[in-house]
């Protein structure tokens, strides 16, 4: 896979953070046993949302620390305060200072090292624990299937993790390497009070990259579909309201350590994520297989034009394959695919229309089909060989 390429899938793991507002929890939860105090660092994107109302709901107390200016109207009946991770933390300080304590701290997607060292000093006397939400993009190699949290992250140099002022300074090639410096300071302030999560792909309601939200809405187009590669090739994801609500449990069961957030439970490939849309959606569809090699020379993209999907060769061999046996044992639990597959599309569809015409992730109906033209043109030539 070219840089571009590698630097095209880092950079959309890094847009997961900045996605929008996520389905609702589950009406009936059991309260917990014992209530906590948790403070929530952002809140208001895609995991955040989930997460608060399933905390609320099992009883506990929540405090969201923000800008105040994501989706601020949720939460109307919780403590807000109000505050910047890049340099105004008075509203938190004033609160320590005043000897305010919380049972957890959960560090929504942030990726710049020296944020999460400040939050993280100035919390680590009033919380007991940790949570910092990183990303399998830490990994250093993917060319392994079945890695678990133990192989080895990516490094950055101290020159360059200097130079990143905001997240507009984050690239492809430092993303990941900035958020395994993310998780040593977190770890390095709370040291065993610490839970990292490293999610893969984030999907469901809310997601603003239309990654995933390309294949049930292209399914629900019906016709002849694209489909990448081979059926058997490995894809991974987690729908938002999965990884929020675990997030509570976690917490809960102070269950410290280090997880790759990403599901399905059971290995599950692109040729059973579209034929699971197929059967939830029911429609009039054929899928049309188009090996990697001729997509690449055609310029087609895998994760952008075709997403969820990267070829299972070479650096990327374990990309989609990594081991969650440690989330499993922690109660991460998934919902059917085609509970995920039809909240999208509902998501999607409350969209307003401007939008919907400019999906950001995907192949345009014109680009498809000029694919598949050219991969049939091949076909009628072979057989006249």
């Amino acid at each position: 896979m070219t840089s571009n390429r590698r630097e095209f899938i880092q950079l959309a793991a890094l847009a997961a953070g900045a996605a929008g507002i996520a389905g609702a929890a589950p009406t009936t939860t059991d309260r917990a046993a014992r209530p906590l105090k948790i403070l929530v660092l952002g809140g208001t994107g895609l995991i955040g949302p989930p997460m608060v109302e399933r905390a609320i709901a099992r009883g506990h107390e929540v405090t969201l620390f923000n800008r105040g200016k994501t989706n601020a109207e949720l939460f109307p009946g919780i403590e807000k305060l109000i505050g910047d991770r890049a340099g105004d933390l008075s509203a938190l300080a004033d609160q320590v200072a005043a000897g305010r304590r919380w049972d957890a701290v959960v560090d929504n997607p942030v990726s710049v090292p020296r944020w999460v060292a400040a939050l993280a000093d100035l919390l680590t006397d009033a919380a007991d624990l940790y949570l910092y939400t990183s990303s399998m993009s830490v990994y250093a190699d993917t060319s392994v299937p079945g890695a678990d949290e133990d192989a080895p992250v990516g490094t950055i140099s101290a020159e360059a993790e200097a130079a990143v002022a905001s997240h507009a300074d984050i690239t492809g090639e430092t993303f990941g390497p900035l958020k395994a410096r993310c998780e040593a300071e977190a770890r390095r302030a709370f040291l065993d009070r610490t839970i990292v999560v490293r999610p893969g792909l984030i999907v469901g309601p809310g997601d603003r990259s239309d990654r995933f939200t390309y294949w049930p809405v292209r399914v629900a187009r019906g016709g002849e579909v694209l489909a990448p590669g081979s059926p058997d090739d490995p894809v991974q994801f987690v729908d938002c309201r999965d990884l929020g609500e675990w997030y509570v449990r976690l917490v809960e069961d102070r269950a410290v350590g280090t997880y790759n957030g990403v599901g399905p439970r059971s290995p599950m490939t692109i040729g059973g994520l579209l034929h699971g849309l197929r059967a939830t959606l029911d429609n009039e569809i054929s899928f049309t297989w188009v090996p990697a090699e001729f997509l690449a020379t055609h310029g087609v993209e895998p994760w952008s034009d075709l997403p969820v999907w990267v070829p299972p060769a070479g650096e990327y061999a374990g990309f989609a394959s990594a081991s969650i046996r440690r989330a499993l044992a922690a109660g991460l639990a998934f919902r059917p695919l085609a509970e995920t597959a039809r909240a999208t599309l509902e998501y999607w569809e409350s969209l307003p229309a401007e939008r919907r015409a400019e999906p950001r992730a995907g192949l345009s109906a014109q680009r498809e089909r000029e694919v598949l033209a050219a991969w049939h043109a091949r076909d009628r030539a072979e057989l006249r060989r």
